[in-house]
């Protein structure tokens, strides 16, 4: 194997291309089925998800009930024909078009700051594209930034001229991922720069760089936190977010409201659920954003602990092997790629499931592969795809 081409028994070079993806021999004995089925699981069991939380929500569904369950299949879909693209190509070779991907991502997230843009739920993040879709540039951005600083990071160490990166490397690597971050800040888009933050640190971490950066990183987002709050720069509906999850009594009919409703939907469901398609939370419309941020409170309340416990276990499936892949990855590059990715989906999957339950801040961030969102969908599978080509352009010995 060269670069990112494979050797497939009985197949001459003139075969490559789509045939290493169907063949036997080759690339489906590669591929982490673990967590292509749990992605796959998860996706479905958000479909059901997010149509239980939606058929009779008829000021969003336009009279359709099945309107959000057909666009949550087609997202899938689509998704997962991204997967198959990135495994294609393959993440080397998306290394070379690693500047061009992150100016089209930084683009793409100034454009939300011109009259294109429009508010969502508070944050002006969001491109509307017509006919009922639209687009959340830092979705992709998140990619980007993995794919960015282990780019830098990982150039030098794995030409062989260095053990680790220097801190000159680091240096670059940070000014790289802050540019899109300070932009998403001024959206303001506060969850996806929390997801961003993590992201940062987990791939210094993977990368070798030196703890003092780590630590360094921890106590200057401490400070800058702090000067955030003193210095009045979040709005008024973020603030009011960390107020009530302070306070969970706080204002209960106002800005306390979305988790006190997802709390009792999650509560009542017990050990099975009340069955799908009979929450009284659900049906009766108590949980704003049930089919986006607040999905997990439907599996709370209609398939209970069980159902509930399922959606987690396969989430940590995803992570386990990702976590494997980074571990068996014989080029800096897939480590720090696939442990960014790692960063992303458990930091963002425990965030979604704590603010359901009142122990995280509300944030609007979505659960991977199961809330409905486009955007969202089409980056998770992305990411299921970097994963894969890292896995599968492995050595077979490794």
């Amino acid at each position: 194997m060269t670069g990112n081409s494979f050797s497939v028994s009985g197949y001459g070079p003139e075969r490559a291309g789509w045939t290493r993806v169907f063949a036997r021999d080759s690339l489906a004995r590669r591929l982490d089925w673990p967590i292509l089925l749990s992605a796959i699981g998860l996706s479905l069991i958000g479909s059901v998800l997010v149509f239980s939380a939606t058929r009779n929500r008829t000021e969003i569904n336009q009279g359709d009930q099945y309107y959000f369950l057909i666009r949550h299949l087609m997202n899938t879909g689509i998704g997962i024909a991204l997967m198959i693209g990135v495994i294609w190509v393959g993440h080397r070779t998306l290394r070379v078009v690693v500047p061009f991907l992150y100016g089209a991502s930084v683009f793409g997230i100034l454009l939300v700051l011109t009259p294109l843009g429009s508010t969502v739920n508070g944050a002006h993040s969001w491109i509307v594209l017509g006919g009922g879709f639209s687009l959340q540039p830092s979705e992709f951005v998140k990619i980007t930034i993995i794919l960015g600083m282990a780019m830098v990071l990982a150039a030098r160490v794995d030409a062989g001229d260095k053990p680790y990166p220097d801190h000159r490397t680091v240096l670059q690597a940070l000014g790289l991922a802050s540019v899109p971050m300070m932009i998403v800040m001024l959206m303001p888009d506060l969850g996806s720069v929390m997801v961003m933050v993590i992201i940062v640190l987990g791939v210094l971490l993977a990368s070798g760089a030196s703890n003092r950066w780590i630590f360094g990183l921890l106590g200057a987002g401490a400070i800058g936190a702090i000067a955030v709050w003193q210095l009045h720069i979040l709005d008024e509906y973020q603030i009011a977010r960390f107020a009530a999850f302070a306070n969970p009594s706080l204002d209960p009919a106002g800005v306390g409201y979305n988790t006190n409703q997802a709390r009792i939907a999650i509560g009542s469901g017990g050990l099975t659920g009340a069955g799908l398609f009979h929450g009284s939370q659900t049906t009766g419309q108590f949980v704003p954003e049930q089919q986006t941020d607040f999905v997990f409170t439907v599996a709370g309340e209609e398939l209970g602990f069980v159902g509930a416990g399922l959606i987690l276990v396969l989430l940590g499936v995803v992570l386990w092997r990702a976590c494997r892949i980074a571990r068996d990855s014989t080029e800096l590059y897939g480590t720090i790629v696939a442990a960014g990715i790692v960063a992303w989906f458990a930091f963002q999957a425990f965030e979604n499931v704590g603010m359901t339950l009142g122990i995280m801040p509300v944030t609007g961030l979505p659960l991977p592969f199961v809330s409905y969102g486009g955007t969202s969908m089409f980056a998770v599978w992305i990411a299921v795809g970097l994963l894969q080509s890292i896995r599968v352009q492995r050595p077979m010995s490794a």
